[in-house]
């Protein structure tokens, strides 16, 4: 039994009000292929040791492919990066089509001119609600740029300030 449809709205409507910073979840596949899907629910979750967090929706088609892989990386974007976020948050098709990439050492894939890359190992998976909370155990990190971020606020686009 879902929330009431009012319900839902003011819920949105309410929570849109928090700006995230977006990223696009990747890894590479034993058969060479890359998936990856745009993230807005991601945190850092732990300095010792070091975790992270995001939430992926249950109906998600890129999440069984990467965790099949046991590993992620993270990739944060830039503000200069909208079109990327457009292409990973598009259900299907070749996400990775005119995106420039590199395969990492640790089998993941790291997505040209993203403000930083982390990648991990999945420590765990939780259920919730119509979600999954993904725990990462992270294994490396690289800061690659200094550019603003790409923020999502109230179901738009909007680009952070660097300082």
């Amino acid at each position: 039994m879902g929330a009431p449809v009012g319900r839902v709205t003011s819920f949105r409507d309410a929570l849109g009000r928090f700006a995230s910073g977006i990223t696009v979840i990747t890894s590479v596949g034993v058969d060479g292929a890359p998936a990856g899907f745009a993230c807005q629910s991601f945190s850092s979750l732990s300095l010792d040791p070091p975790l992270v967090l995001f939430c992926v929706a249950r109906t998600s088609t890129s999440w069984p492919k990467i965790a099949a892989t046991g590993r992620f990386a993270v990739n944060i974007l830039a503000a200069d990066q909208r079109d990327v976020c457009r292409a990973f948050a598009a259900s299907g098709g070749d996400k990775f089509a005119g995106v420039d990439w590199t395969r990492s050492p640790h089998g993941t894939a790291h997505l040209d001119g993203a403000l930083a890359t982390i990648d991990c190992a999945i420590a765990d998976v939780h259920e919730a609600g119509d979600h999954l909370i993904v725990i990462g155990d992270v294994r490396e990190l690289h800061a690659q740029r200094e550019h603003g971020p790409l923020l999502y606020f109230r179901g738009g686009y909007a680009a952070g300030a660097v300082h």
